[in-house]
């Protein structure tokens, strides 16, 4: 396994423009938090915002990104060729695909933290100045916040867990184009499709759907009207990305490379 995790980290540390989108999509995290949290106002107490979840918006756009990544790690091989060479060097493909996995997950981990710490540094500077005061009911957002603090944990294994979920549709789908178009469909289509449905089935949609499940751990307010608790929603997503690795496992030790 150490020899699979070296070359696996070896591929990607050289891999030219993929490895710089995870600086991208920091980037893209905080920038959209930033810009959210100087748009919103709360003139008077009461006004309905979740100071937190505003301070991770950026999360929302960040994870599309860290999907591609994740997508072209091993889509990537597929496209040249490259993994035939992987596989003979690695003939444990199952070795192979938890080493990719383990590389992607604690790089995400990494920059996603980072993402995190900057959205939420962010809101603590400026939500402030926009009527989030105690005055109005909202404290200062701290990580010594139990809330604050589930919220942020949960954002970074938000997108750790979308990564691997991508990396697992890669594995099944083989074409990055097509593994990245799946990805950002569940992600991004399930809201869509639940706000055009009326009464129950909306709700169940939002349940089961990675991205309107796996964010209901940024709510620091309003937990009983969510769909599920913060960490039911993030277990959904947890069993979207173990069933595409293990599909994606699955179908690569009974397919040709």
């Amino acid at each position: 396994m150490r020899a699979a995790l070296h070359a696996e980290w070896a591929k990607l540390r050289t891999a030219g423009a993929t490895i710089w989108l995870l600086p991208a999509a920091v980037a893209l995290t905080v920038a959209l938090g930033v810009v959210t949290a100087a748009a919103v106002r709360c003139p008077a107490a009461g006004c309905g915002q979740d100071p937190a979840k505003v301070s991770l918006t950026g999360i929302d756009l960040g994870q599309a990104v860290v999907a591609i990544l994740a997508v072209l790690v091993i889509g990537g091989e597929y496209g040249t060729g490259m993994i035939r060479v992987t596989l003979t060097a690695i003939p444990r493909r199952a070795t192979m695909l938890a080493a990719k996995a383990a590389i992607v997950g604690a790089l995400v981990l990494a920059a996603g933290a980072v993402a995190v710490l900057g959205s939420v540094l962010a809101g603590r500077l400026i939500l402030p100045g926009h009527g989030f005061t105690v005055a109005h009911g909202y404290p200062v957002l701290s990580l010594a916040d139990g809330p604050v603090l589930r919220a942020a944990t949960g954002s970074v294994l938000y997108l750790v867990l979308v990564a691997l979920l991508a990396l697992g549709a890669a594995t099944v789908i083989r074409d990055s184009a097509v593994a990245i178009g799946v990805v950002l469909g569940l992600l991004y289509l399930f809201p869509v499709v639940a706000a055009a449905v009326p009464g129950d089935w909306q709700r169940r949609l939002e349940q089961i759907g990675p991205m309107t499940a796996g964010l209901d751990v940024q709510a620091t307010v309003g937990l009983r009207s969510l769909p599920l608790s913060p960490w039911q929603g993030l277990g959904v997503l947890v069993a979207w990305a173990a069933g595409a690795l293990f599909l994606g496992g699955l179908l690569l030790r009974l397919r040709d490379a």
